[in-house]
């Protein structure tokens, strides 16, 4: 493997933590000029602040998801948050606000990028039958390998 390829998966981490850190918290602080908007991006956005909870919910999940990407911390579980974030991102750029586009479509290939580079950790979530964690299998497990 050439040296490329093993820092490229933190180079995107890296990248996507902060671009997730960053916008998140400028959510909160507004330390970052938004272009003004219009029409149905514009209402879009207002109905999520209209709820009172759900812009502060994404961006604080945002916020930090973002650091535990930058910590290299839980990081597939990082990227399970993100992905129902990233792909509304995408659905917002592509249908309301074409701007964007080309940065919603780096976030998704970051964010697949990095699924695919993590899959070793999500291949159980991509079991057709998983089977429920029990005190019996444990336990049978623990004395299969107690004998082994």
């Amino acid at each position: 493997m050439n040296a490329l390829t093993q820092k490229l998966p933190a180079v995107a981490r890296i990248f996507l933590g902060l671009v997730f850190f960053v916008f998140g918290l400028n959510g909160f602080l507004h330390f970052l000029p938004q272009p003004p908007m219009s029409g149905p991006p514009a209402d879009f956005v207002s109905a999520l602040l209209a709820t009172g909870y759900m812009m502060p919910f994404i961006k604080g999940t945002e916020v930090v998801a973002g650091l535990l990407l930058l910590g290299g911390l839980f990081v597939p579980l990082a990227l399970t948050v993100l992905a129902p974030i990233v792909l509304n991102i995408l659905g917002f750029h592509t249908l309301l606000a074409p701007s964007g586009f080309p940065m919603a479509a780096i976030l998704v290939v970051l964010e697949g990028y990095l699924a695919w580079a993590y899959r070793d950790a999500f291949a159980p979530l991509l079991r057709a039958r998983a089977v429920p964690h029990t005190a019996e299998r444990s336990a049978a497990a623990s004395r299969a390998a107690a004998t082994a």
